[in-house]
């Protein structure tokens, strides 16, 4: 009998595991998992109160997102798979912002009711810097963006329906008690990160919560915040600001010092009646998907060279076994673009829509490989009319998706031509559906300053300046705006070190090379 048990115990661990992927559809997530409808569903639910929530609190509305301009989140299944795919030790989960394909990766979808771990911490961290520079039209100096995120982060989800939100954040406990102290005025004044820079080790991040966190809460110093914020609007600097909407800084540390003694910290209960959601769709995917969700994650990260050519060869083996299936061959199109290969990309893309004609992915694939094999072609003009073929189809089924708004423009400026006023329109309306793309900003700011609508180029320029991540693109920012200091309003203007846009431009929707260094995670 002991053998007959050991053998079928060996016989079942010897069966992979079934993959039960779900797909759950809310307002402003599409949610991925390899777990139960039932446990996706909670999680998207839990997502959407938390939309809610930040969105009470702060008094601000977002556009509803079109359906391709949510954020897609993965579940990969593990911490030690999140740490992998992120290529990186020290991970509990990342964000990528993409215009019509802003994704995260997390490990499960296992939410619980309690205190959250680091994984979801980070997810709630980076949501709430998506959903706050989409709120938002001014640039908000460092401290404040990380302290606000961490602020919304600092959350619980009962079962009961409610949201317990600004709580104490206790992931924060160790670096307010342990790191070096940040000076009240090197809080305001510190500017954001170099390009592969690193944090100092000091408590910025716990100090930028305490302080958004006292601001919030002290009775004394009610509104101070938000008129901070107008004093940040109309063009002050963050410590200029700090003085005039706070006083004697000096005071204000000693005061926030005092406050972070206290034994008991307010936070805010929202019941559920005052966070209505709409229903969360979930549904359980094709055989095919079930195998070419693992691939798919790969893609979604971010390809180089070498890592492409590993991720073809899975999504051709899988689509091989699965040739009628739509979402099957249109993750093989992307596979086949992202690998350079734009003759099988476009094959595979048409193989996807002669399924189903509404593949949206499918759409994209092929445009975007038209217009890489239009570069070449002798005649541009009608190279590039045919590449937007595929983005006017989805510009049909899905309005307001930024691609075929991004593209239209990229249809003259790749052939040289100067974009007529519809497609300058269009760009800046692509930023507007997508302000968490900081490509994307970048072009829409420097064509407006090429128009010469100085304020306005200001204005979108300058959340890609204070980007609380730093960067290439946030320095260059910040130097076009100091340019543009100088510069009259009805001036056109261009920068004096002029720089080639036209491959950032080509990246907006892309997820080669660069995408990495551009990680949002904390």
């Amino acid at each position: 009998m002991l053998r007959s048990i050991a053998a079928i115990a060996a016989l079942s661990l010897a069966v992979p595991a079934q993959a039960d992927w779900h797909r759950a559809d809310s307002e402003h997530f599409v949610i991925y998992a390899d777990d139960s409808a039932k446990d996706v569903a909670r999680f998207a639910e839990m997502l959407e109160r938390y939309h809610a929530a930040m969105s009470f609190v702060t008094g601000r509305e977002l556009e509803t997102p079109s359906p391709s301009n949510r954020v897609t989140i993965y579940a990969v299944g593990s911490s030690r798979k999140i740490r992998k795919l992120a290529g990186i030790r020290n991970v509990g989960g990342f964000y990528i912002p993409r215009a019509g394909s802003s994704v995260a990766f997390v490990p499960d979808v296992r939410a619980s009711s309690g205190e959250l771990d680091f994984s979801m911490i980070t997810l709630l961290h980076e949501y709430a810097h998506h959903f706050l520079i989409g709120s938002s039209r001014f640039a908000m100096p460092r401290w404040m963006d990380e302290g606000g995120a961490e602020f919304f982060a600092s959350a619980r989800f009962p079962r009961s329906g409610e949201v317990r939100i600004g709580l104490p954040a206790h992931h924060r406990a160790y670096e307010l008690a342990l790191a070096p102290d940040v000076p009240i005025e090197e809080l305001f004044d510190r500017g954001n990160l170099s390009r592969g820079g690193n944090n100092p080790e000091d408590n910025f991040y716990g100090r930028s919560w305490a302080l958004y966190h006292y601001l919030t809460f002290s009775p004394e110093r009610k509104n101070q915040l938000l008129e901070y914020a107008r004093h940040i609007a109309a063009g002050q600097t963050s410590r200029e600001a700090a003085v005039s909407a706070f006083g004697n800084l000096d005071v204000l540390e000693r005061e926030l010092d005092a406050y972070l003694k206290k034994r008991k910290l307010l936070g805010f209960v929202l019941q559920p009646e005052m966070l209505p959601i709409r229903p969360v769709a979930v549904e359980r995917l094709s055989a095919g998907m079930d195998e070419m969700l693992p691939v798919i994650i790969r893609s979604k990260r971010g390809v180089d060279d070498e890592t492409a050519e590993g991720i073809l060869a899975d999504a051709r083996e899988v689509a091989a076994r699965f040739p009628d299936d739509a979402g099957v061959l249109a993750a093989l199109a992307e596979a086949e673009f992202d690998a350079g290969h734009d003759d099988a990309a476009i094959a595979a893309a048409d193989a996807a829509l002669a399924i189903d004609a509404t593949v949206k992915n499918a759409l994209v694939q092929k445009g975007f490989a038209l217009f890489r094999k239009a570069e070449q072609a002798d005649d541009q003009e009608a190279a590039y009319a045919a590449a937007m073929q595929p983005f006017s189809a989805l510009n049909r089924l899905e309005q307001d998706h930024p691609l075929p708004l991004i593209y239209y423009y990229r249809s003259f400026v790749e052939r040289g031509v100067a974009p007529n006023e519809v497609a300058r329109h269009a760009l800046e309306r692509a930023a507007q559906l997508s302000p968490f793309d900081r490509s994307l900003a970048m072009n829409a700011g420097l064509m407006q300053a090429r128009e010469g609508k100085i304020a306005l180029a200001r204005n979108t320029l300058g959340p890609v300046a204070a980007n609380p991540h730093g960067g290439r693109m946030a320095r260059e920012a910040q130097h076009y705006l100091e340019e543009l200091d100088e510069v009259a309003e009805g001036t056109e203007w261009s920068p004096r070190r002029v720089v080639d846009l036209t491959d950032a431009l080509a990246a907006i929707a892309s997820k080669k090379d660069g995408d990495k260094g551009e990680d949002e995670g904390d």
